[in-house]
């Protein structure tokens, strides 16, 4: 049995979760501007205090890899790398995508979906213009399609789709839904977003079998380098 803080920035939304065997105790998340910044750090303090324990208590800290937002993610493998040197904790990593889909997993059961053939769940992490972060997993979470930043279009899935029912979900499943929703197997789950009350059941998994990162080594999985914006000086071309 293990207490776990969980954090995931790797997309727009903040979110911070603590668990206890895999159960999630508390979580706070939010979505905006500048959000991992300004939030990380108090939303760590405020699930420790619903919860009633202190940091020291804590047995490792998760952190969701990527890929996703690349100022994102640093800003949360910093901040899970200087709490396990502070307070002599593991570090376990949690890929970012097959956490969404067992999130999308969860969802499906609470509602109405078919389940008369074999269904594929497809998480997407926008990763601008008509490229999006992707991956495709079974229902037991198995990788049948890697992780890869792959740009849209209507035959991107076209052999899963004639075969399996489809689940697309994340930021990146909406500018694709005018390409895909003309398939009969396609279906996309609104509003779903990445969560670090997702991550709890891997990082407990991981704990378990002891599978730790190396602090001073551990990089987190970009997927492609990060390209800065040429700044602007007026007057200049």
């Amino acid at each position: 049995m293990a207490l776990i803080l969980c954090l995931e920035t790797a997309t727009e939304v903040c979110s911070v979760s603590l668990a206890l065997n895999g159960r999630i105790l508390a979580l706070r998340e939010s979505s905006g501007p500048n959000v991992h910044s300004s939030r990380l750090t108090l939303f760590i303090e405020e699930v420790m205090t619903s919860a009633a324990h202190h940091l020291s208590g804590i047995d490792a800290v998760a952190v969701s890899m990527g890929p996703g937002s690349y100022t994102g993610i640093r800003i949360g493998v910093s901040t899970s790398k200087g709490l396990c040197y502070s307070l002599d904790k593991p570090l376990i990593a949690i890929p970012t995508l097959q956490s969404m889909a067992l999130g999308m997993k969860n969802s499906l059961s609470a509602i109405h979906y078919p389940s008369t053939g074999p269904s594929l769940l497809c998480p997407m992490i926008d990763a601008r213009r008509m490229e999006v972060y992707t991956a495709i997993y079974n229902m037991e979470l198995q990788t049948v399609r890697e992780t890869e930043a792959r740009i849209i279009d209507e035959t991107t899935f076209q052999k899963n789709l004639f075969t399996h029912f489809l689940f697309f979900a994340g930021t990146g499943a909406a500018k694709c839904k005018s390409f895909l929703s003309g398939y009969q197997n396609a279906f996309f789950l609104e509003d779903f977003n990445a969560s670090a009350q997702f991550m709890a059941a891997f990082a407990e998994e991981k704990f378990n079998g002891k599978h730790f990162e190396n602090i001073a080594s551990f990089e987190p999985f970009y997927l492609k380098d990060f390209i800065a914006g040429k700044p602007r000086v007026k007057g200049l071309v």
